[in-house]
């Protein structure tokens, strides 16, 4: 809770106060694993990423992208590992890639059906179920 606290200034800066956040979790950079902690926000319109100086414990923004600027999006789940591995090309050009912890394997879905929300564009044979698309699990 310190850690996320000192960073909420930082998530304000970058997301509206009408944007909804859809999720927020630590991850770990799988192309820097000793790297630290990082913490990622999504909304529908926004993906931050944030990550603290070791030293004296400052947030620093890693990644702050709009969602229509992300290309080659992808995200694969583990759910013997609990983990969720998610990369992103960034404006920049830069390969983002995350690894996700979740503590509970049944939570693996909830992770999916936010990403699959914010990244998959509805289409024929989607279904709505609370205002989340929900779809089949990618493989």
């Amino acid at each position: 809770m310190p850690s996320i606290s000192r960073q909420i200034p930082l998530f304000r800066r970058c997301v509206g106060l009408d944007q909804t956040v859809l999720l927020l979790t630590r991850c770990n950079r799988l192309d820097r694993p000793l790297s630290g902690d990082y913490l990622m926000l999504l909304t529908r319109e926004r993906l931050v990423v944030t990550t603290e100086s070791k030293l004296l414990r400052r947030p620093r923004l890693h990644l702050d992208a709009a969602i229509s600027d992300l290309s080659n999006v992808v995200w694969t789940p583990d759910t013997r590992l609990t983990t969720i591995e998610f990369s992103a090309t960034a404006p920049d050009g830069l390969r983002e890639r995350y690894l996700i912890k979740v503590r509970n394997p049944a939570a693996i879905w909830h992770f999916e059906a936010a990403l699959g929300y914010v990244f998959r564009p509805a289409g024929p044979g989607m279904r709505k179920l609370n205002t989340a698309t929900v779809l089949p699990a990618v493989a």
